[in-house]
């Protein structure tokens, strides 16, 4: 049984998805140099397990046995209403639900759409698996050879015409489809923005990531505690660091995003430095009930907390 691209192209928008590619499975070549290049260097920092599960991580069908098709979705987070300036910054990409839960649900969606004579429950017949940031794939590599867009200077996935404030998610399977789409060369041209702006130089050249002086991992990852000379050009930045994307002309395109899932609730819009003077447990799971924050957990937030400039 082939699958019809267009069909699944169709039923993507559909679902709610704002751009859908579809690529072969095979194995990640032109990345495997590059990836352990960057983990031997030490540029994942404390995520060892980055170093797991290599093959599997350049080749999906390490995950689904007898893969021929990776279908690659993004979906927007850019937010309409943002926190003000002078409120503690936490990634646009955390403003709303955790995203895990909206994607995997909306992958279900999608691959059931395209199967409607079987249960929802019952994708698995069809030797699909879905996944978003949660399994050891390079999503990003795969929505590049999907046709999405280009890979940055900046790292993130950038689609033109639209930018990188989207969250992407994949489905793996065992079909094949009657066309595969081409990648896409890269338009960032001569354009640095992002690497100049990177507050702790963290971008040590085009698509290379330092994670020891990033500020999202330090301040979402990192369990530790933050450098000296990485906290002090933290600034208002409690959560995350968009820097790199904010300064990036093509995000001159974003537009807000339109899942209901992702608006930010008045408690996060209300959200101001005095009240982190003294920031309980309580008031924690408060504001970030079911939202990605929680990935930095209680105590990284406090952690952050203590470093905040006045």
């Amino acid at each position: 049984m082939l699958l019809s691209s267009e069909y699944i192209k169709e039923k993507a928008k559909e679902t709610g998805f704002d751009a859908c590619g579809i690529a072969q499975v095979a194995t990640a070549d032109s990345e495997a140099l590059f990836f352990d290049r960057w983990l031997k260097e030490g540029n994942h920092a404390g995520m060892a397990y980055m170093e797991n599960h290599r093959e599997i991580r350049l080749n999906p069908a390490g995950l689904v046995e007898g893969a021929k098709t990776v279908i690659s979705v993004a979906l927007n987070y850019y937010p309409e209403q943002k926190l003000p300036p002078e409120a503690p910054h936490i990634a646009y990409y955390a403003y709303g639900k955790d995203y895990h839960f909206v994607l995997k649900e909306m992958l279900n969606n999608l691959w059931t759409a395209l199967f409607p004579h079987i249960g929802t429950g019952q994708a698995d017949a069809k030797a699909a698996r879905f996944f978003t940031d949660s399994a050891p794939i390079l999503e990003r590599y795969w929505a590049w050879k999907a046709g999405l867009g280009w890979i940055g200077k900046n790292t993130n996935l950038i689609i033109p015409g639209k930018g990188s404030f989207f969250f992407l998610g994949e489905i793996v399977t065992t079909l094949e489809a009657d066309r595969y789409d081409t990648p896409q060369k890269s338009r960032c041209g001569s354009c640095t923005r992002c690497l100049d702006a990177c507050p702790t130089g963290a971008l040590e050249g085009p698509r290379h990531l330092n994670a020891r002086k990033c500020l999202s991992y330090l301040t979402i990852e990192n369990r530790g505690e933050i450098p000296a000379e990485q906290a002090a050009s933290l600034g208002n930045r409690l959560y995350g660091c968009d820097t790199c994307q904010e300064v990036c002309p093509w995000n001159r395109f974003a537009r807000p995003a339109r899942i209901e899932a992702f608006r930010p609730s008045p408690a996060l819009l209300s959200l101001r430095k005095e009240d982190l003077k003294v920031f309980s447990h309580e008031e924690y799971n408060r504001i970030f009930a079911k939202s990605a924050v929680k990935r930095a957990k209680y105590e990284g937030l406090i952690r952050n907390i203590h470093n905040l400039k006045d």
